[in-house]
């Protein structure tokens, strides 16, 4: 024997069958629901990529500057070193004369110098 469905009253059938939602409209609205996500986490990845290319940019001119000063730091320690042996060799130079010119008054003072009676008036 088949089933037969017996309706007693069909104005509560039709209450039922509205209060609950059939399936295909449950999955369309999941769907949707799915499709907002996707969109939004597409959005937030391209916000990320521009950002991250923003990011990029900004760390190659930080790079860039950091090379020029590198660059410029390397010149400069040179410049130090090259001032540095020349003030060396300078004062090299000026201690080489002090002493040879002790030397000299040294040589000089152990002279015997005559005495002062013997000296001549040139009026002066």
């Amino acid at each position: 024997m088949a089933p037969t469905l017996v309706v007693s009253n069909p104005q509560t059938m039709k209450l039922r069958i509205s209060a609950v939602p059939d399936d295909d409209e449950v999955l369309r609205r999941r769907n949707e629901e799915l499709e907002k996500e996707l969109n939004k986490s597409l959005e937030r990845e391209e916000n990320m990529k521009r950002e991250l290319d923003r990011i990029l940019a900004r760390l190659r001119v930080a790079e860039d500057a950091e090379e020029r000063l590198c660059s410029q730091l390397g010149e400069l320690e040179a410049e130090a070193v090259d001032q540095a042996r020349t003030y060396r060799a300078h004062i090299m130079s000026l201690m080489n004369q002090l002493s040879a010119a002790q030397k000299l008054l040294q040589q000089a003072s152990s002279l015997s110098l005559p005495s002062s009676p013997s000296r001549k008036n040139y009026g002066f």
